[in-house]
């Protein structure tokens, strides 16, 4: 993988605000032109810096406005139980983000559900017979101060 210069990174942060934004724009914006834009925009991409574009989400258009995250505890750590853990949350569409993490806890989930009743609902049916789960523990976000998915380049 070649190393990023100047040009890549100013291709990748005006990627990170529109995706859709033209080659000739984007060649313009970062002072290249259509071609050797669009070439380094393929390179990018197949060497996986660019994994894919998409469409973010009004989360509130879609009523699912209520985040919450869950700090599970897992009742013993062997590999095996970590890793049915992990398969098992690609299966609940509600679990947007899962990080094992460090500290007292084993997993962080980030939840988004339309309101409280649907996360209890969720939380009965679903998170706790979640494989190896011993524990749980919910804390709703009460607001987004920031949001971003653009990398710091």
């Amino acid at each position: 993988m070649k190393p990023l210069d100047s040009f890549d990174i100013k291709i990748l942060r005006e990627l990170q605000q529109d995706a859709e934004i033209s080659m000739q724009e984007l060649g313009e914006k970062v002072g290249l032109s259509h071609t050797p834009c669009w070439r380094r925009v393929k390179r990018l991409e197949a060497d996986g810096i660019i994994r894919k574009k998409v469409i973010l989400l009004d989360p509130e258009g879609l009523q699912l406005a209520v985040n919450v995250f869950v700090h599970v505890t897992l009742r013993n750590h062997q590999e095996n139980g970590l890793t049915l853990l992990e398969e098992a949350v690609q299966s609940v569409p509600e679990i947007v983000e899962c990080y094992t993490v460090s500290g007292d806890t084993d997993f962080l989930l980030r939840v988004v559900v339309s309101d409280v009743s649907a996360y209890e609902y969720l939380l009965k049916h679903t998170l706790i017979n979640l494989p190896g789960v011993a524990n749980l523990s919910s804390t709703f976000a009460l607001r987004q101060v920031k949001y971003t998915t653009a990398y710091p380049l």
